[in-house]
């Protein structure tokens, strides 16, 4: 039996991984290890939110963002290196398998960068007794996370044309997303119009999902269907920038 074309690619990227694992391990660990550091505990070492520690609000933001930064940079730079400096992007736009498989395999292999990253910070919590909530939730929302930034993967890497390019375009789209979406400080702190645009990200109601799940409580429903949306939103606009590659 045949697999199916979005297996054969995932598959490709998930052997990419076991070469290099080390190597994977701790690029998926250091910078959210350095957020926790610096902000649990050096800015925010005796600061109380909510009720609870900094640190016990802080780090489910922090889980937040490494999950958006592993699942978005292991899509957008290794498919961005495979168009535009090794060209084997090419080689597999010729294969029978479809545009959408394409997409899709690379996706859910940025789903797998991001949730391992994310699930080791959930592990380094525990061990340092921080007080979260950890369920099929608490799961179900990384993944959709992991899935909607691994799609923004794909499509960066189609739409830009250099390497310069796909620099500003983390510039300009994922580092504001990183500090500016509830990870480090609560959306309504801010005045507007900033926190109508902070609510715009779709970061925020992954952080805001995954502190309301840690902290015993439902995923907000308008977070969980915003966070759909782009998900859904992005991998269409990924399906269809590559199906244009193709053409």
């Amino acid at each position: 039996m045949t697999a199916p074309g979005f297996y054969v690619i995932f598959w490709r990227e998930m052997l990419a991984i076991r070469k290099k694992f080390w190597k994977f391990l701790t690029g998926s660990l250091v910078m959210p290890v350095l957020y926790l550091v610096t902000f649990g505990w050096g800015v925010g070492g005796n600061m109380r939110m909510g009720g609870g520690s900094y640190l016990e609000f802080v780090l489910p933001g922090i889980i937040a963002l490494s999950a958006m930064n592993n699942s978005f940079n292991g899509v957008a730079t290794t498919l961005n290196i495979s168009k535009l400096y090794y060209r084997t992007i090419e080689e597999i736009m010729v294969s029978p398998v479809s545009p959408w498989s394409i997409a899709l395999g690379r996706v859910l292999a940025g789903c797998v960068r991001g949730m391992f990253s994310a699930l080791l910070l959930v592990a380094l919590g525990s061990i340092l007794h921080v007080e979260i909530r950890f369920n099929l939730m608490f799961v179900a929302v990384l993944f959709l996370t992991t899935f909607a930034f691994g799609s923004l993967g794909v499509l960066a890497a189609m739409i830009t044309k250099s390497h310069e390019d796909m620099a500003n375009f983390s510039n300009v789209v994922i580092l504001p997303m990183a500090f500016l979406s509830g990870t480090f400080f609560s959306p309504t702190h801010l005045p507007e119009p900033f926190t109508s645009i902070i609510m715009a990200y779709p970061l925020t109601h992954a952080s805001l999902s995954l502190r309301a799940i840690a902290a015993g409580g439902g995923a907000p429903v308008t977070s969980l269907l915003i966070l759909t949306f782009y998900a859904a939103l992005f991998f269409t606009l990924g399906g269809l920038s590559v199906k244009r590659l193709e053409l």
